[in-house]
This record gives C-alpha cells, sequence and structure tokens, in this order.
C-alpha cells in the first residue's frame, strides 16, 4: 500500500488547526448544527431563467471543491450529492470582513452553506452570487490532489469516502446503484409483488450450500448463523397466502473474496405462487430490459467524429472483455447438457463412468478430484471453460438435480431439473427454479444434501411445506453483480460502499 494520504497531510493539518483555533477565538463556531439548504446544486440551476439574472435567490450547501481567492472577486466551487454548483464571492457584497473570513479561514473541503441570487457568467455558467455564507464545518484533513486522487486500490475501498469526494465516476456508479435498487422494488411493486422482511439471524443455514458466520444469542442461549439466503423463509410465506412476495436483503457467507465475491452482499429474490421457470424467464428480461432502457439510459454515437451527437442504446460495455452485451437482442437459451457435450466434443458424455469423466476432464486441462461426484466433475468444466464465455445474455437450462435441492425434478428427465442461470458477462446473474413443494420430495432431497450432517436440515421449513405450498416459480438476482454488468465496473468492491478489507495493520 502507498503512504497514506494521513501521513503525508500532516503539515497541512496543523495550519488548519491553527485556524480552527482562531476562529473559535474570534467566537466562530466553525462546526455548526444546521445550515439553510433550499436546493440542491442541480436543482437551483435548473430555476435560472434566461436573462434574468439577479431574480431568483436559493440556499445551498455543499463542500468546497475548488478555491482560488483572487483580491475582491472570487469564484469558487462546492459540491453537494448532486454535484457541483459555482459561486462567486464580491467583497463590496459581503463586506470587508466577512470577505476577509472567506479568504483568511476557509480551505479546500470545507463544508459552507451559501445564499443569494442566481446569474448567467460571460462564459455561460449558472452561478450563486453568496450575498451569505456560513462555516458549518472544518475540514482539518486535505482532499487528494484533482488530478491524482487515491493513488493506491485499497485506500480507495478503505477511504470510500475521499473516493466519492473527488472521483465523479465513483459517484455515478454508486448513484446508479441506487437508482436501480429503487426501480427494481417499482417494477415488482408494479407487478403487485409485496416486499417482506425475513429473518437475518437463523438457526439453520439453508437455502444454499454455504459457510455461514456463527453468532450466540446470550439472552436465549442459543446459536445462531447470519443467513445464507432469502429462500426458505420467503416460501414460508407463499404457505402462508401471500402469492407474490419479494426481499432485497443482505446475505453472509464466510468464504473467499474475489472480483464477484464478497462476504456480505446484497440479494433480490421473487417467488410468484402458480408461476414456474419459465415464468420467471420472462420477469427476469423484462425486469433487465427495464432497467437497462430506462434507469441506465446508455448511449452510442450516432456516426463518426468527436462531436457526434449520441442515441440511445441497448448495449453496455463489459469491463473485462471489452464486447458489448446487447440486452436488446434476442436473449439465448440452451440446455446445460448440451453446452457439456458441445465442450467435451463426447455426445455420450453422461453415460461415461466416472473413471471416464474424471480422465475427460483432465484431457481438457482442469483439475479433477478422483473423489468427486459425476456431477461435480462436469460442473467443473461448466464453471471453467463454459460459463466465463457466455458474454451475451444466456439462459442455461435443466441443470443436474445435484445442484439444487429446492428445485423441480424434469419431468422428462429424472437427472435434471426445471431451473435457468441466467448468465451475463461470463458470471451467474439470476438463478431460477420451479419451486419444490412436495414435503416428502423436498425431505429426501434435504437428507441426501445433508449427509451425515443431519442437523442442518430445516425442519421448521419441511413442516410448513406439510400445510401446502401453491406450486411456484423463484428467482434470485444478486444486486451487486447485476450492478457491476450495468455500470460497466471491473469488481464487485467498485458497486458496494464500504467492501470488506483485511484489518489494516496487516
Amino acid at each position: 500500500m502507498s503512504e497514506n494520504l494521513n501521513d503525508i497531510s500532516n503539515d497541512q493539518h496543523a495550519v488548519r488547526r491553527q485556524k480552527l483555533a482562531d476562529l473559535r477565538t474570534g467566537g466562530f463556531d466553525p462546526f455548526r448544527a444546521n445550515a439553510a439548504q433550499t436546493h440542491f446544486s442541480q436543482d437551483a440551476k435548473a430555476l435560472y431563467v434566461e436573462g434574468q439574472d439577479y431574480v431568483t435567490t436559493v440556499s445551498a450547501a455543499g463542500r468546497l471543491i475548488t478555491f482560488r481567492v483572487q483580491g475582491g472577486s472570487s469564484f469558487v466551487k462546492i459540491q453537494d450529492q448532486q454535484g457541483p454548483i459555482q459561486l462567486y464571492f464580491r467583497r463590496d457584497v459581503l463586506g470587508e470582513e466577512r470577505y476577509g473570513v472567506f479568504k483568511k479561514s476557509l480551505d479546500l473541503g470545507d463544508i459552507i452553506g451559501v445564499s443569494g441570487p442566481l446569474f448567467k457568467t460571460k462564459t455561460g455558467e449558472i452561478t450563486i452570487r453568496v450575498d451569505a455564507f456560513t462555516l458549518v464545518s472544518k475540514a482539518l484533513r486535505p482532499l487528494p490532489e484533482k488530478w491524482h486522487g487515491l493513488s493506491d486500490a485499497e485506500q480507495v475501498y478503505r477511504q470510500r469516502y475521499l473516493d466519492l469526494i473527488v472521483n465523479a465516476e465513483s459517484r455515478h456508479r454508486l448513484m446508479t446503484r441506487a437508482r436501480i435498487v429503487s426501480a427494481v422494488r417499482r417494477f415488482l411493486e408494479d407487478r403487485q409483488f409485496l416486499e417482506v422482511e425475513t429473518p437475518v439471524l437463523q438457526s439453520v443455514a439453508g437455502g444454499a450450500a454455504a459457510r455461514p458466520f456463527q453468532t450466540h444469542h446470550n439472552a436465549l442461549n442459543t446459536d445462531f448463523v447470519l443467513r445464507i439466503s432469502l429462500e426458505l423463509y420467503l416460501k414460508r410465506m407463499l404457505v402462508a397466502g401471500y402469492d407474490r412476495v419479494f426481499e432485497i436483503g443482505r446475505n453472509f457467507r464466510n468464504e473467499g473474496v474475489s472480483r464477484r465475491h464478497n462476504p456480505e452482499f446484497t440479494m433480490l429474490e421473487v417467488y410468484q405462487a402458480y408461476s414456474d421457470y419459465r415464468g420467471m424467464m420472462t420477469l427476469v428480461k423484462d425486469l433487465l430490459v427495464h432497467l437497462v432502457r430506462d434507469v441506465v439510459k446508455p448511449t452510442e454515437a450516432d456516426g463518426e467524429g468527436e462531436n457526434t451527437p449520441r442515441r440511445p442504446t441497448m448495449k453496455i460495455k463489459h469491463a473485462q472483455s471489452g464486447e458489448l452485451i446487447d440486452f436488446g437482442a434476442e436473449w439465448r437459451e440452451v440446455r446445460y447438457k448440451d453446452l457439456i457435450i458441445e465442450k467435451t466434443g463426447d455426445a455420450e458424455w453422461f453415460a461415461r463412468s466416472k473413471a471416464e469423466k474424471v480422465a475427460g476432464v483432465q484431457k481438457l486441462g482442469l483439475f479433477a478430484d478422483p473423489k468427486w461426484e459425476e456431477f461435480e466433475l462436469t460442473n467443473e468444466i461448466f464453471g471453467k471453460l463454459i460459463e466465463p464465455t457466455l458474454i451475451q445474455p444466456t439462459f442455461v437450462t435443466h441443470l443436474p438435480k445435484e445442484l439444487c435441492p429446492l428445485a423441480k425434478i424434469t419431468l422428462d428427465d429424472a437427472t435434471t431439473i426445471d431451473v435457468f442461470e441466467l448468465i451475463i458477462g461470463g458470471m451467474e446473474v439470476a438463478p431460477a427454479y420451479s419451486e419444490q413443494n412436495d414435503p416428502d420430495v423436498q425431505r429426501s432431497m434435504f437428507e441426501a444434501q445433508a449427509g451425515e450432517e443431519q442437523q442442518k436440515i430445516d425442519h421448521d421449513f419441511l413442516l410448513a411445506l406439510e400445510h401446502g405450498m401453491p406450486p411456484a416459480g423463484g428467482m434470485g438476482i444478486g444486486i451487486d453483480r447485476l450492478c457491476i454488468l450495468l455500470t460497466g465496473a471491473e469488481s464487485i468492491r467498485d458497486v458496494i460502499l464500504f467492501p470488506q478489507l483485511r484489518d489494516a495493520k496487516h
């Protein structure tokens, strides 16, 4: 890690500390309890009427991001959550004393509140002429240099608050994430789905095969885990008579960290009674097309040249491959078995013995443990050699039944289940199932998955199923992965505000 920003700012820190002391000695409160703010920056700009300078008065507040004092008048900029707005300070408007405070006591990074009328400069920039200002929070540490920002990638994540101040791309990406989550809610609510909240602390880590975080409730003297999935409690809601439910919530898995994985991550899970995995296909495609077209709103050049106008498109650039993902084109649908046969070149792959499969996996240049189950050997081919190549939206259907004990068995093939995995950009974005609602079949599949660890079976969920759960389609979408795709990000850390990191002392 490069030298920490705080280590190289000691001189400026001392200067700012002295300014803080001088302000307090002069009777100024450098950390005010509030500030008048009638408008955000871009909303204020929108109020300006062409040719009507100094007519509309606004109050704004934000952080000083440019600060150049020039004699008796100065232009500076503040930034709020909408972006920057220019301010114009004049000695003859503020008076000698207040202008002196502006010149001597303020620094880049300070947070101020201002009020005054809007006007347009000779260069065409809508600006607030400052009639009054207040320092509301003195910044004791300097901001990173505007053009260099944070030079260390880990520092970007560890001091995300600074990254968001100086990096417009990071701000835009994380604002886009917020709009995506909001749009997902509206999309589902418009289709009569009910948003619910289910327990984060659970007695059994059900709904997925993953290592949980463990904790203990002292008052109840009971061990709990942080949930690894939303699924089983949402299905209880189907039993309870709620036909369309969804939850957007955090899951926790005590596993590895990678470009696609964070121990704490956000999932959307949706369940619709009297539907199936094909109904979920329609739902997820409609949702993603809506998000691209109406929320992200990508554009492309309408011709050649620097000043060529741009037009709407349904294509988003994939960060890793550089390929344009076309959400507006036909989405491919293909069976898992067909992809495996195509990759191995062996039409009899699924009839081969385990030893033959081990040899076949090794022939493809992959590691194959002879102790693995046959479905694990096959899935190694899919995960390492097939999934990463599926950049355009692809529904991979009818996976091996061992991969998900919560789905319906395919009627014409007892070795597969009625599911799809939506792969985009070389990674799974949304798995969906025709949900298993036969309590006896569900119990036997749980028992087979648990093996000798029968205590991991959620017997309360099986009891709920015995009261009757309607047929249903269910779907999960990793919100973080979705945001990677829709914002063109490189890593899951780029779309999470504060990702988990190793302790800085290490």
